[in-house]
């Protein structure tokens, strides 16, 4: 019998297909699961409106699900938008090992150019926060291009969103 945390289990096999160390669920986007006479309904939200990922992971969440001998029904709720603050720790730790930094806390006003200039990020090679930024545009969105002084490393920084 399909349950809603056999699925929550599947789905956290479920690798990110830009960044494959975390699942879907270590990332934060899966929003509910409900399981109901053999179908499943997963809302998930991407972590940004335009990501060109959103089919893959529908479709990856779908596969898990009928491995599980179960229909599913996969939702994109866009009504309310992804934060970094749903990355759990897990997911910021499997990060930090694969060499992305994980995003800070969002404050109470949200982030700030300010915020990306601080040393307030920590290498995720060697623990130095004597960083700084290089491009504030990465591979994608939600990510920047920082360097370690320590190191000499250069490594992506998770933007706080």
């Amino acid at each position: 019998m399909v349950t809603a945390e056999r699925v929550w289990e599947a789905l956290a096999e479920v690798a990110d297909p830009e960044i494959p160390v975390v699942s879907l669920v270590d990332l934060g986007v899966v929003r509910d699961v409900e399981v109901e006479d053999g179908r499943v309904r997963i809302e998930f939200t991407p972590t940004f409106l335009g990501c060109p990922a959103v089919e893959v992971m529908r479709d990856r969440m779908a596969e898990a699900v009928r491995a599980l001998g179960a229909e599913p029904e996969v939702d994109v709720v866009l009504d309310d938008s992804w934060s970094t603050d749903r990355i759990t720790p897990a997911g910021r730790e499997k990060l930090r090992e694969s060499g992305f930094a994980p995003p800070a806390p969002r404050e109470a006003t949200g982030p700030t150019l300010v915020q990306l200039q601080s040393h307030a990020f920590r290498c995720p090679y060697c623990g130095s926060t004597d960083t700084r930024l290089e491009n504030i545009f990465g591979p994608t969105p939600c990510r920047s291009i920082r360097w370690c002084a320590s190191c000499r490393q250069p490594f992506e920084q998770f933007k706080t969103i």
